[in-house]
């Protein structure tokens, strides 16, 4: 009996001691590859898009109609071209005392120049 008693003894004894070494790999490897992931985020600067520029223009002159008014809200509507020239659409929200409207924003410019051939201007409740 005696001799049944021991190796069942030792092999609890093995068994327990193994357990434990992979209990402590197991955590050493997730602790170390926590540390050394890198997300693969790139952070790279986002081109400027074609109607930024119109967009600029846009709120300048809605600012100098509106002058007692802010912008507070700013939206790309879309380009529509024609054959030699190009109408950049915006609608602009402003603020102006307690009153908020909208005001529809058209520039139209001719394409090989990009000269402004004209700003169109309409208000707007929603």
């Amino acid at each position: 009996m005696i001799i049944r008693e021991q190796p069942n003894l030792l092999t609890r004894r093995m068994i327990s001691v193994m357990k434990t070494i992979i209990i402590v790999l197991g955590v050493c490897m997730t602790v170390n590859s926590l540390s050394t992931y890198t997300p693969a985020i790139s952070y790279t600067q986002q081109e400027t898009p074609a109607y930024a520029k119109w967009g600029k223009l846009a709120m300048t002159e809605t600012i100098e109609k509106y002058p007692k008014a802010n912008i507070i809200d700013y939206l790309y509507e879309g380009t529509e071209y024609k054959e030699k020239s190009t109408i950049v659409k915006f609608k602009l929200w402003l603020r102006e005392d307690d009153n908020e409207f909208g005001v529809l924003v058209r520039i139209e410019y001719m394409n090989e120049t990009e000269k402004v051939v004209k700003i169109d201007f309409q208000e707007t409740a929603r």
